[in-house]
């Protein structure tokens, strides 16, 4: 939608850079803090919610914000970097108003999809008007779109049951998955919860592996048992067992029994080795080729978008069986070498195997050295038959060389000061 006489609709701004005087980039808006009084006085706005360098999410009062025309949003150049927390009596806009049901004039059901802001004569910001969708899919029809003033609906000042995320999501759809987690852990948990239950689960199997433990095993815990195992199966199998390995035994020992025999076995394997160690920080699934594959086959396989840069720079040549644990390991092709050769010639013609390879005891340290040692992202873990068991990739190790709760930690730094 478009802004009106001066009205801001915040599908407009979510996702926009914000920029600091000088027109560097400082961030990207999330969301905007409102503080709601009553069903008839209109919202204030209080500020907005940047994304900044780190991911890390804090508020910047609306006072300080320059101009919000055509997109550009751009600041006085002061931020103040302390994570943001939202207090009781402010309401995110964005992840918390979307999608909530309310009453329309003549008495029917609506759903909000976009919200807008105005700013009145003495230039404070107030949210305006809704964009509702009368009906709405959830009430089995789509319904006529109409703007109606804040005061001309009800139901936003009480608290929903079974409230949506349709079009929370579609301001998501964007994101990195690692954004997404950072977006759920700054809700409260009933509407975290809400958002989980619409996302698809290969969209949450990727964003359960960037979030915190505690979340993990929240998210986890109160999905049904049948879909908890399919998200379980979209995720890496490393991570899977990582998580299960947190859950009391009975309860992953009850998610493992209903998975496919195959995955299963992946994933009990993992939870065989000791956490800190190559076997338990390995994944299952690297790429694993023949000897008498092609180049052009090895591309095409690294060229896959669902395999993360680490493990997309390795192909691992083995004799079948090809699924690990595989036949004899023969060697690694790096990314590099794949560029350099004919399509036509074969992988087993260009192995690196001059390497002691780690087995999957091997300590966290031992495997970090051997990255460092001979610059490599990722690297195979074989045993003393050698046969390729998995990979350990540079992210897996730093994931655990960083202290625990990285993924949460703050910088004791309160305010920084950008450029103007």
């Amino acid at each position: 939608m478009s802004a009106t006489a001066g009205r801001i609709f915040l599908s407009r701004i979510v996702g926009q850079a914000v920029f600091d005087p000088a027109g560097d980039q400082v961030g990207k808006l999330r969301d905007v803090v409102v503080a709601i009084r009553s069903a008839k006085q209109r919202p204030r706005v209080l500020g907005i919610v940047v994304e900044v360098l780190g991911r890390r999410r804090v508020f910047l009062p609306i006072t300080r914000v320059t101009s919000l025309d055509s997109g550009q949003i751009i600041t006085t150049g002061v931020l103040n970097v302390r994570r943001f927390e939202q207090r009781s009596t402010e309401t995110l806009a964005i992840h918390e108003l979307l999608d909530r049901t309310v009453t329309l004039p003549d008495g029917n059901p609506g759903t909000v999809y976009d919200l807008a802001m105005e700013q009145d004569p003495r230039r404070d910001w107030y949210i305006s008007h809704l964009a509702v969708q009368a009906g709405g899919k959830r009430f089995g029809r789509r319904g006529p779109h109409q703007v109606l003033e804040w005061d001309e609906v009800k139901g936003l000042t009480s608290e929903e049951t079974g409230q949506g995320a349709t079009h929370l999501l579609a301001t998501m759809d964007e994101m990195r998955a690692v954004d997404v987690a950072n977006a759920l852990r700054d809700l409260p948990s009933k509407r975290r919860m809400e958002v989980v239950s619409e996302l698809d689960d290969e969209r949450l199997a990727d964003v359960l592996e960037e979030l915190p433990e505690k979340y993990q095993i929240e998210i986890l815990g109160v999905l049904d048992p049948g879909r908890a195992v399919d998200v379980l199966t979209e995720m890496d199998p490393d991570d899977a067992a990582d998580l299960l390995g947190e859950l009391p035994p009975a309860t992953a020992e009850g998610l493992l029994l209903q998975m496919e025999p195959q995955d299963a076995q992946d994933v009990r394997r993992l939870l065989s080795y000791e956490e800190r160690t190559a076997g338990g920080m390995m994944t299952t699934e690297p790429v694993v080729l023949s000897p008498d594959a092609t180049i052009a086959e090895a591309l095409a396989r690294v060229r896959n978008p669902d395999l993360i840069p680490a493990l997309a720079s390795l192909v691992y040549v083995c004799r079948p069986p090809l699924e690990t644990p595989t036949g004899r390991f023969l060697g690694i092709v790096h990314f590099q070498a794949l560029l350099r050769e004919p399509p036509s010639t074969l992988v087993g013609a260009i192995v690196d195997n001059d390497i002691d390879w780690p087995r999957p005891g091997a300590s966290l340290q031992h495997v970090a050295n051997l990255l460092a040692a001979y610059n490599m992202v990722a690297l195979p873990v074989v045993d003393e038959n050698s046969h390729l068991l998995g990979a350990v990739t540079i992210d897996d190790v730093l994931d655990h060389l960083l202290p625990e709760g990285w993924r949460e930690s703050d910088p004791d730094n309160a305010e920084v000061v950008t450029h103007g």
